[in-house]
């Protein structure tokens, strides 16, 4: 096993055990997620501010425009995350189901991308194949056997198309990011994550994914 390899396994049972946490205390939920949520904003700000370089008064209106967009739409995720905890129903099992999936989708796609590799998915981010966002698809429907008796009040069908779009949406936002890195001419948003990158680059997906899947769930 590389020393790469090493760090992010370590990284991965370190955000898997405060994940843990966050699912028991409501503290370390509010916590996490705000100190999380501001992170990534700063990393995402990091990244346009290298696409914009503030030569002239059209590239800082856009940055301006870039660095609202990212800093209201990071409050609404948390708030939407917060709200649910504090109603204390059981909305909160789509945002997590919807964080299962992503993390599935991720899973998958790197699992078969490896496995099969195949064609390229997209010239946005080379690593990624067609054999990969099936295998993404896969792994996230496989997860419905083990939340079906939490999601029972949905028929089959439904939790399918629920799923997979959610899946296709976590990807769109793992595509966004990567164009977004390419564009800014990086590898990862920051260095906070050994083995991983920055938080943004493990919650790429995650940021669409969570409130999709509440309003997927909420329509139908």
């Amino acid at each position: 096993m590389t020393i790469e390899l090493k760090k992010r396994v370590l990284t991965s049972i370190v955000l898997l055990f405060l994940l843990f946490l966050m699912y028991l205390y409501s503290y370390i939920l509010i916590i996490s997620i705000i100190i999380i949520a501001l992170i990534s904003w700063i990393e995402f700000y990091g990244l346009i501010s290298k696409i914009f370089f503030k030569n002239n008064y059209k590239e800082k209106a856009l940055l301006f425009f870039c660095k609202v967009i990212s800093l209201i739409y990071f409050f609404f995720l948390t708030g939407l995350i917060l709200y649910i905890e504090s109603e204390k129903t059981d909305l909160k099992i789509y945002i997590i189901y919807s964080l299962m999936v992503s993390i599935a989708t991720d899973i998958g796609g790197i699992t078969f991308g490896k496995f099969f590799k195949g064609k390229k998915l997209t010239k946005i981010s080379p690593n990624k194949t067609i054999s990969g966002s099936l295998g993404s698809f896969i792994f996230s429907l496989l997860l419905i056997p083990f939340f079906y008796d939490y999601l029972n009040q949905y028929e089959l069908l439904s939790l399918i198309v629920i799923t997979v779009l959610i899946s296709f949406i976590s990807q769109i936002g793992d595509l966004l990011i990567s164009l977004i890195k390419r564009k800014a001419n990086v590898k990862n948003t920051s260095n906070l994550l050994p083995g991983h990158g920055g938080f943004l680059d493990r919650i790429d997906g995650i940021i669409l994914s969570i409130p999709s899947g509440y309003f997927l769930f909420s329509l139908y």
